[in-house]
């Protein structure tokens, strides 16, 4: 089968794709303008990143299977795909502990400042009296929303630092709460007064979209701490800055509402301009080479089971 991957993709998972027969064309540069001219012949796309729309599902008059290279598949057209014929699967599970530990560093990075200090340290300034006055989190109340793949790595690490742990979840979850021994809140608002730090781990859909806004950041703590590693549609940015202003809350966003595309190496950052309480990453959670040959492992055998079978492992439309 003719395989085009448009996102990066191991070497050593492209060499056994290419031993299995398949003709692989490799090209991470594409984007979704590029596209649909490099799909027409294709049977099989591989993305990351990149977003693919009903013109490129279009384009691709051989297309039969898109793979996610990820757990979320919200740039993807799923329904487009399903109506015309395209299967579109997920690798679900494959980077959760990637973006887990991500949550927890950003969680420290924040309590301790770590930026500022290496920041003012760079420049040889010694602040020890300054950067000695962290809160720790040993003790503090998590709350986690959306209990997922994601979610559950995030609670054990966080046990393993002493903190409470509560959870959100929109669907009922009552033994994957007993055996995590975590507090389950009836609502987002419930949670968000109750807690020190809150991370989000929810898709981006029609429900969940804008979810965090002022009537959410309303309820939060003063001086809370908020982390995002899941999608930036989740978060009204403009009222997620106006609290960071007046209720003194703390962000961390590895994902933000609109990012740069796959080939543009700028930001704006004007949002967040003269934050202290800000730190951000580059939508990198699942960007590890743990989770990233996870991955490619999980399309791999999809693959293998399509061609072997005719089905679809992890199809998600």
């Amino acid at each position: 089968m003719k395989i085009l991957i448009a996102d990066k993709f191991p070497a050593h998972w492209k060499e056994v794709l290419a031993q299995q027969g398949h003709q692989i064309t490799d090209n991470p540069a594409l984007d979704e303008t590029t596209l649909p001219a490099a799909i027409a012949d294709q049977d099989i796309l591989i993305v990351r990143s990149t977003k693919v729309p009903a013109a490129v599902i279009d384009a691709g008059k051989n297309l039969k299977l898109i793979i996610r290279a990820g757990a979320g598949y919200d740039t993807i057209d799923i329904a487009h795909a399903a109506q015309k014929g395209v299967a579109v699967c997920n690798c679900p599970g494959t980077n959760s502990i990637a973006v887990a530990e991500l949550a927890m560093g950003l969680m420290l990075a924040l309590d301790r400042r770590l930026f500022h200090n290496t920041r003012d340290l760079r420049a040889g300034v010694w602040n020890k009296s300054e950067y000695s006055k962290a809160k720790g989190i040993f003790g503090r109340m998590l709350g986690i929303i959306g209990l997922g793949n994601i979610g559950k790595e995030v609670a054990k690490r966080a046990k393993a630092f002493g903190m409470k742990v509560v959870a959100y979840d929109p669907y009922d979850k009552p033994e994957l709460f007993r055996q995590l021994d975590i507090t389950p809140e009836p609502d987002i608002y419930t949670l968000a007064a109750l807690c020190d730090v809150i991370t989000v781990h929810l898709p981006d859909t029609p429900e969940t979209h804008g979810l965090f806004n002022k009537k959410f950041f309303d309820a939060m703590k003063d001086g809370a701490t908020f982390i995002n590693t899941a999608r930036g549609g989740l978060v009204v940015t403009k009222d997620l800055v106006d609290a960071m202003k007046n209720k003194h809350i703390r962000a961390a966003l590895d994902v933000y509402e609109k990012e740069p595309k796959a080939n543009d190496k700028t930001f704006d950052y004007s949002p967040f301009e003269g934050a202290d309480n800000f730190y951000g990453t580059h939508h990198i959670g699942a960007s590890t080479e743990q989770a990233q040959d996870a991955v490619a492992q999980r399309a791999v055998e999809i693959i293998d089971q399509y061609a072997a079978t005719g089905k679809f492992l992890f199809r998600v439309n």
